[in-house]
This record gives structure tokens, sequence and C-alpha cells, in this order.
């Protein structure tokens, strides 16, 4: 049985307006129809000429008449009723019926004024009418976005959702990992608890807090956490919430939300992206929008205007901290900043065990592992790991959830679901096979290569088949010797597909970019590009926390001509030594590529079976 929708309620005053409206349409009616004269019913209704109702006057047989405007209206006192007109310009004495010796009630009704103001009134009520429509309508639009029925009189009216500390409150106990950045944020906790042990001090809490890192590493858990420790209220909204199409809105929300926060002090202001108006100006970037620029000086205008014993803390999220204006890292504004960086080995563990009280987990689970399985993870996806598991176990109508199932939601969260139903030809599905395995051992008899954890022709995501690489622990640094190992084992593929059927496919485009990507970024951004070269940066490398963006070049043309060719010898450098692995090992490639036809997939301690172990560390 569907669940029926409930029916949405018209607001008391809505009502209202709807009942004022038609009282003023019932009377204007009313006024526009006049008054009806005559008493008779049921009269029969005689239209005669006005020759013909001056003689019926002239003869006494008229009990009434009415005069009403160019109307003449008149009645025997019985059964008959007389209706004629008159020319506009004739009077009552021009007609004839003001003989005092005639016993006829003559009445003349004045409609002069009532015109007017049936004139006034037609003009007036169907604008009234309109305005009042477009009134209620938007009321009940803005209602239904959370904009709580104030209609467009709101726009200047923040939209900050105020989350009650008092009511859920998030505590450092559910914010896993991130201990260096719990550690930095605990004084304000106490300075939020204890505002008069800092002030006897002379200590000035910081006015703004600026957390950055990638996304998913819980920069909103952790504001939220602040203000479940403290106990105060916590203010939440978006950057992109202040900017609207209307200049000046922006500014306006933001002194309603200091406003607000200060009435409610000690109370937190958390504003996720920042970067959606915090954006320097006078450079270009943004477009030097003045909507988001008037926004953008009214917040640093009401953090500079905090009065001393306000205890209002400004929290700000963002993952672009490279594009914020200058005027905002300064002191007195976000003068702190903490860095939530992506969770290692342990702290991935506790975040997998934290996800998984709420889980019904079988006893077979083991958190380590799947922590080392998911290098470079945030704590989004680790939760979206033990949530696909979940879902899995459901599906297949277990009562707990296994190992199996986190593994298998692993690899679903790194690279997709598997699509077992795309229909393959052998010829295409042998090409993917060797090239695959050409990653594989390319990638295995390099130096300093992660050791290969999954090789797979089931297509996941957008991609044929699949090697993964898994690194034994996490790693900070990458050394020049490591990245020329990582375009070898890129190379495996295409190069697989050359000795083995003559030709190569657009499979390894993806491959290639990567490639080209990481020669590029050895001689332009980190001074890996030989002796002509030189230890020089040629590429600001501004990275968005994964994303690098290109500026212009800034060098001469026999400097790029230099460039490229340190870049193609690279590029060349591993694709020679890729051939050479491949083609020392081509029986290995042969017997190992077929057999995962047969199997589909293939572990790493199926795949470390082929090699003798006295070559497992044989180095080219």
């Amino acid at each position: 049985m569907k669940d029926k929708k409930p029916k949405q309620k018209i607001p008391q005053n809505g009502l209202k307006a709807l009942a004022l409206m038609a009282l003023i349409g019932a009377i204007f009616m009313g006024i526009s129809q006049g008054g009806t004269l005559g008493n008779i019913t049921n009269a029969t209704v005689q239209e005669v000429s006005i020759s013909e109702l001056q003689q019926l006057y002239r003869d006494g047989q008229l009990k009434s008449l009415e005069i009403k405007d160019n109307s003449l209206t008149a009645s025997d006192g019985e059964k008959t009723k007389y209706e004629t007109t008159k020319e506009p310009n004739a009077n009552i004495a021009d007609l004839g019926f003001n003989d005092p010796t005639i016993a006829t009630n003559v009445k003349i009704i004045d409609t002069s004024g009532t015109k007017t103001l049936i004139n006034v009134l037609m003009s007036i009520v169907p604008f009234l009418l309109l305005v009042g429509i477009i009134l209620f309508m938007s009321r009940r639009a803005m209602g239904q976005m959370g904009g709580g029925g104030e209609g467009p009189f709101s726009f200047g009216r923040t939209k900050a959702r105020l989350f009650d500390a008092s009511k859920k409150r998030t505590k450092f106990t559910d914010v896993a990992g991130a201990t260096e950045a719990k550690e930095e944020v605990q004084e304000v906790v106490d300075f939020l608890k204890n505002p008069d042990k800092y002030a006897k001090m002379g200590a000035k809490i910081p006015k703004g807090i600026l957390m950055i890192g990638s996304p998913g590493t819980g920069k909103t858990l952790m504001a939220r956490a602040i203000a479940g420790e403290a106990n105060v209220p916590f203010y939440s909204v978006s950057g992109s919430e202040f900017v609207e199409m209307f200049v000046g809105v922006g500014a306006s929300r933001v002194r309603d939300l200091f406003k607000q926060a200060k009435k409610s002090a000690p109370s937190i202001i958390f504003i996720d992206e920042i970067d959606a108006i915090g954006k320097q100006r006078g450079q270009g970037t943004g477009g030097g929008h003045d909507e988001r620029e008037q926004t953008l000086n009214q917040i640093l205008t009401e953090m500079d205007g905090f009065e001393p014993g306000q205890t209002v803390i400004v929290i700000a999220a963002t993952n672009r901290p490279d594009v914020l204006d200058k005027a905002l890292l300064r002191p007195g504004r976000f003068d702190r900043r903490v860095h939530i960086d992506l969770p290692d080995m342990s702290a991935r563990a506790e975040i997998l065990t934290l996800h998984g009280k709420n889980k019904q987990l079988g006893d077979d689970i083991n958190m380590k592992e799947i922590a080392s399985k998911t290098v470079g993870f945030a704590g989004a996806e680790l939760e979206n790991v033990l949530n696909e598991a979940a879902i899995m176990a459901v599906k297949q109508r277990a009562k707990k959830i296994s190992q199996e199932d986190l593994n298998q939601a692993v690899e679903k969260v790194a690279m997709g679901a598997e699509k077992k139903s795309r229909k393959i030809s052998d010829k295409e599905r042998k090409i993917v096979a060797y090239h695959e395995v050409g990653h594989a051992i390319a990638g295995h008899f390099t130096e300093t290569g992660d050791p290969v954890h999954k090789i797979t022709v089931i297509p996941r995501g957008g991609a044929l088949g699949v090697t993964w690489f898994l690194p034994e622990e996490d790693t900070y640094l990458k050394s020049s010797q490591r990245l020329k190992d990582e375009m070898v084992s890129l190379h495996g593929g295409r190069v697989a597909e050359n000795l083995i059927f003559g030709e190569m496919t657009t499979g390894a485009s993806n491959d290639l970019e990567r490639i080209t990507a990481i020669a590029k970024g050895m001689v332009m951004t980190y001074g890996m590009g030989g002796d002509e070269l030189g230890p020089v940066v040629f590429k600001k490398a501004q990275k968005d926390y994964g994303v690098i963006h290109v500026d212009q070049n800034e060098f001469s043309q026999d400097t790029a001509r230099l460039i490229d060719e340190q870049v193609r010898s690279l590029i060349n450098e591993a694709e020679t030594r890729c051939r050479e692995i491949l083609e020392r090992h081509l029986p290995l490639l042969h017997k190992i590529s077929l057999d995962l036809l047969e199997k589909e997939n293939m572990y790493r301690e199926e795949f470390l079976a082929y090699f003798d172990p006295s070559e497992q560390l044989v180095y080219l």
C-alpha cells in the first residue's frame, strides 16, 4: 500500500487574505450591479415608448415612476411594470413628469457619485487582486523552499540552519582520526566553556578558524563537534547561499546571520565552501562579481566589528585555500588554520570501526585489512564502503556483514561496479587480458612499484579491465625513481598489445595521459628535468587538493623546446624499460593472460605464484 502524501495546509494568514479578496470582489460586484427599484414581484414587464409612458402618466394610471440616468421604470401598482428610455439631455420638466395635480410618485436617482466610485474601483480593485494573488503565491513558494513563508521580503534574511547542541550533540568521540586537528581546536572549546579564564590572562581566542582539507575528510563534522563539546548554538550555512541575483542581498544576509549569532552568544558560525564568496578580489578570479565582493566585504566588516566580550567564533571550510582573499587570512579574522588530512592506516581503521558500530558485523571482520586496502580514501569514502557492504549483505539475505562483503565494497567504491552484462567479443577480451597483465608484470619488476592487489577482465566503471596496485604503507613523498617506475607500469598495457598483436588500441589513452602528466610534472614542477634545465619551476603548481591549474608560460621558446625534449625523453626511456621487461618475460605474459581469461579475476597471491622466489626482486 502506497503512502499517501500529506496534504499541504494553507496558512491561516493566507486564508484570511483570500477571504478579504473575495469580500472586496463581492462588494465590487454589488456596487457595479446597482440597485433594482420597484417592489412589485412577479410583475409583467412591458416595453413602451416615451410618449406612451407620458400618456399613462397624464391619465393617472401610474402609481410610481423612477428615473435613473436615461432609464425610466413605472408601475401601475398592480401587475404591470413599464420600461422605456429618454434622451440623455431631457429633464423631468421637459418630459412633463412634474405635474403637481397628478398623484404619481416620481423618484429621481442620481448615480453620478456611484459611477465615479465604480470607475475608481474598476481601475484599482483588479490591481489589488493581482498584487494579493502574487503575494500569496510567493509566500507559499518561499515556504515550500524553506524560506519560512516570509515571501519576497525575506531575501535579506539569512538561510543559515541552527543546530541546537542541547538536542543532538556531536562530540569529539564521533570524529575518528584527525588527532592533531582535534588537539588544535580543544582550546577553542575550552574558551567557549570558560571565557573568563582567558579574559583574566588577557588572551584573545581566534575570531576565525579556517579548516582546510580534501572533500570528505570531515571538516563539517569537526565544526559540529566543537559546538557539541562546548554546548553552544551552531549556525551552519554554505557560501553559495549568500549570493543571489540581486546586488546587496548577500551582504544583508551576512548582517542578519551575525546579528542572530550575537544574540545567542556564545555561539559558532560555520560557513562551508567559503571559497564561493571569499575568492581574491581584483585579479579576475571569479569574474569580479559585485554581489560576491560586497558579500565578502560585509563578512570582513562583521568579523572586525565584534565587541569585546562577544564569544562568537566563525569556522569556515574549504578545499581551495590558495584562491582565498588575503584579507580573510590576516590575523584578526581567519588567523588560525586547521589542516585535516586524508587519514593514515591507523586513522582509517578507527573511522571504519566508528562507522561500523551501528552495523551488523560478522565475527570474521578485520578492519585493519580493509584499512590497508583503502589508501587515499577520505572519511566519507570509508563510510560509503561500510554502507555498500551493508547493502550487499541485505541483497544476499545474510544476517550479518562478512569480510567478503567489505572487500567487494572496497573494490566497488575504488573502481566502480562490475558490469558482467556487457558483451565483449573474444578478441577484445583477449586484448584486455594481455593489456592488464602487461601492466602487472611491468609494475612487478620495477624497483619501487607497489604490489599488485588484483587483476580483472570484468568491466568496471568506464574501464574494460583493471589492474589494481596497492601500497603496503602510507607514503607522502615520491622520488624521481618512483615516478619513473610508475610510468614504466603505465606503459605495460600498450607495449603488451604491440608485442602480442602487432598493433595498439585506444584502451591506453588514459595511461598515456597519466604518463604525460607525470613527465611534465617532473620537468616543469619538481625540478627533475636534468642539468640542461636545472632545478627551475616552469609551472606554478596551483593544487586545489587534487586539481592542478596550468598558468601561462613564463619562459622563452628555447626553454619550451628543451622542456618538450626532456618530457619526451623521460616517456621514451620508460617505454624502452617496459618493453625490455615484457620481452624478457614473454612466456610469463602468455601464461598469466590465458589463465586470467579463464578466471576473470586474479588476486595478489595467485599472481605471485607465477614467479620464482629468487626473481621477486629482479630489477632492470
